[in-house]
C-alpha cells in the first residue's frame, strides 16, 4: 500500500482521468462501497455501472490529509456536467493491500469568506451611574 496519502490520491486521480477503466477499477476491492450524489454502489459490478454514467472530468487537487489507510482529498472537478466546476471532498478507506474499500464523494464545505469581517454596530448603551 502507498502509505503517503498524496501519492495515493495522485494515483487515484491519474487512473480516474485515464481512458483505461480497468486501471481505475483495479484500485478497488471487490466489495467496495462507493457513495456519490446520494447513491450507494456496492461491489465492482455496481461501480462499473456507476462509472458508465460519470463523464470525463479533470481534477485539480487542492488538499490531501489523513493516513495511508484513511485519507481525504479536496479537489476542484471540472467537465461537461451541470454546475462545473465543483469542489468535492473524496474520503477513502483502504485495506492492508491498498485497495479502496470505501469511497465517499461529497460537496466540499464552502470556504470561509476572505477579506475584512463585517461588523455590526453596537447600539449605544446608557452610561452606568455609580450609586
Amino acid at each position: 500500500m502507498t502509505a503517503d496519502p498524496r501519492a495515493f490520491v495522485d494515483e487515484y486521480v491519474a487512473a480516474a482521468a485515464a481512458a483505461d477503466r480497468a486501471r481505475y477499477l483495479a484500485l478497488f476491492d471487490d466489495n467496495v462501497v462507493v457513495r456519490d450524489e446520494g447513491r450507494t454502489h456496492r461491489g465492482l459490478t455496481e461501480v462499473r455501472r456507476w462509472l458508465d454514467h460519470v463523464p470525463p472530468v479533470e481534477y485539480d487537487v487542492r488538499e490531501v490529509f489523513g493516513t495511508g489507510a484513511v485519507c481525504r482529498a479536496v479537489a476542484e472537478v471540472s467537465g461537461d456536467f451541470p454546475g462545473s466546476p465543483v469542489t468535492l471532498r473524496f474520503t477513502f478507506d483502504r485495506d492492508a493491500r491498498g485497495a479502496i474499500t470505501r469511497l465517499e464523494i461529497t460537496p466540499a464545505l464552502p470556504e470561509a469568506p476572505r477579506g475584512p469581517a463585517k461588523h455590526r454596530p453596537v447600539p449605544d448603551r446608557p452610561a452606568r451611574s455609580t450609586p
